[in-house]
């Protein structure tokens, strides 16, 4: 999944991480002491949701589409792994080829209409069929589903099988063990043929003005343990007020670290975590030279990667945020600037360019001051090898959308992956993924994937991933720069079944009102 960063707020998070424990906590005011739960309010950076479960690529609306849709699994809220959902049991084969789900028999969506097999078909087969769909091709482990997200095959060859309201069966091309994880995600989820109905514990209400609003979904199957009313989303982009709003408990819960950390009074209400992410400059393969490796390798080697990652919490040198059990890959941190401009000249020879030719390189940056800042450090350490570098902008709402067709060479990416395996991040370069937006192709790459998926361990599985991310390092596809520290403010006091994690998604069907304690306790008591 894509993020969208609060730069203000990721800029002082060094400070706030430093001081957490430095002020005494403030609690808010203390709840109504009587049985009953509240709406929470959610406050989140001002943008438009996409609110189609297909289409939708950032970890806000992951967030969001959590609480609206559900498929066969959900994610544990603590740690991240498969919980049955619409999907009570499944069974797999002795040749891991075929997989049998069996569903819920009180599923049923948000207007009362039963969730059967055939919807979970349905809802899938719709997802391959939706054009530039950034997930589709997670499910291409599955007979016929390339073929038909690819426009070359038909939905009845697809091999999603329904036996009877109750019963999937899933044939599968190749052994794919963590179809769970990865049906824990929002694209995955069980859509209704009709218009607002939802698979979710909560349905929509209303979304105008900036500020949306979610209601308790009385047919979901799980509603009796829904403790909460609804979910109402407010978008503010002023940190000031943002932080106000909170500290007079307006607000339950900022998102995104949206808020002038530095005036949240409650420090212990500052929740400061790692994610299981990467933020990573990339080179798409259109534009010559820079569809050459030896072009790209040269840049690489005049990178100044400790001050382009300085003053970042958790510098990154590998695209996979290292994960137990991941062997250690070589990643990039050592440069040197004469090796960079003999590479260089060696690449400019073989192509037939001159060596005093000045070369462009285009960086599609979206508006803010953070990367305008990459930008010029990369612009300097690659003037002496010739190569001018010129900066074109989108808005940041607007900057990822645009990246498939935007006519750059190197682009930027905030990516959060979706599941608990180095796969989440390797699927942005396998030469057929549907998000795969680098243009990369490298079949050994590929058929290092599928070897993966056949592995019989996690073990085997695990170094076959790392053989592949080495093989994408030395093409010298990407410039890893940091992986991602989440912040929010929430004060967990008050709200109950929130918990950090690394895919920072917190479903809001846990979520419920604690009573603590008053603040200040009763000094003298009255005695009659």
């Amino acid at each position: 999944m894509m993020k969208r960063h609060c730069i203000a707020a990721f800029c002082s998070l060094l400070l706030i991480a430093a001081d957490i424990n430095a002020a005494p906590a403030k609690g808010k005011a203390a709840v109504k002491e009587d049985d009953g739960q509240r709406t929470v309010t959610v406050l989140s950076m001002s943008h438009r949701y996409d609110l189609n479960p297909h289409t939708a690529s950032y970890t806000s609306e992951a967030q969001l589409l959590s609480g609206l849709y559900e498929g066969l699994f959900s994610y544990d809220p603590a740690t991240l792994e498969p919980l049955n959902a619409l999907c009570t049991s499944y069974k797999i084969s002795r040749n891991k080829k075929r997989w049998t789900f069996t569903l819920r028999s009180d599923a049923k969506f948000s207007n009362g209409e039963a969730i059967t097999a055939k919807s979970v078909r349905d809802s899938w087969l719709k997802l391959l069929a939706t054009k530039d769909a950034p997930y589709a091709s997670l499910l291409d482990s599955i007979e016929g589903a390339r073929a038909y997200r690819t426009g070359s095959g038909k939905a009845e060859d697809v091999g999603i099988i329904v036996r009877n309201d109750t019963t999937l069966v899933v044939h599968l091309e190749e052994p794919a063990e963590h179809l769970p994880r990865i049906l824990c995600h929002h694209a995955f989820c069980v859509l209704s043929k009709k218009q607002d109905a939802y698979s979710g514990p909560f349905m929509l209400k209303s979304y105008k003005d900036e500020k949306l609003e979610m209601v308790k979904n009385p047919y979901y199957y799980g509603a009796a343990q829904i403790r909460i009313p609804g979910v109402t989303i407010v978008q503010s982009d002023d940190l000031d007020e943002n932080a106000y709003l909170f500290n007079t408990g307006k607000i339950d819960w900022i998102s995104e670290a949206n808020a002038n950390a530095a005036k949240i009074i409650n420090r212990d209400s500052v929740q400061v975590f790692a994610e299981f992410g990467t933020y990573f400059i990339f080179f798409k393969m259109q534009n010559k030279p820079w569809n050459s490796k030896e072009f790209r390798e040269a840049l690489l080697e005049a990178v100044p990667y400790d001050k382009l990652r300085e003053g970042i919490t958790v510098p990154a040198s590998t695209l996979v945020y290292p994960l137990s059990g991941y062997p250690s890959v070589t990643g990039f941190e050592d440069y040197d600037a004469d090796d960079a401009i003999a590479l260089m000249n060696k690449a400019r020879e073989r192509a037939g360019l001159s060596y005093d030719e000045r070369i462009t390189i285009t960086f599609g940056i979206s508006e803010n001051e953070f990367m305008k800042t990459l930008a010029e450090k990369l612009k300097a350490a690659w003037q002496p090898l010739g190569v001018d570098l010129v900066v074109e902008t989108a808005p940041v709402y607007d900057y990822n959308a645009r990246i498939p067709e935007w006519d750059a060479d190197i682009f930027s990416y905030s990516w959060i992956g979706d599941f608990a395996d180095p796969l989440a991040f390797l699927e942005l370069f396998r030469s057929d993924s549907s998000l795969n937006v680098s243009n990369y192709n490298n079949a050994a790459f590929d058929d290092l994937l599928v070897q993966a998926s056949r592995a019989d361990s996690s073990e085997e599985h695990n170094a076959l991933l790392a053989k592949a991310e080495s093989m994408l390092l030395d093409d010298c596809m990407l410039i890893p720069v940091y992986h991602p520290v989440s912040m929010h403010f929430i004060d967990l006091t008050c709200i109950g079944g929130w918990q950090p994690n690394a895919l920072d998604l917190h479903p809001y069907k846990y979520l419920y009102i604690k009573k603590p304690e008053p603040t200040t306790k009763n000094l003298v008591r009255f005695v009659k």
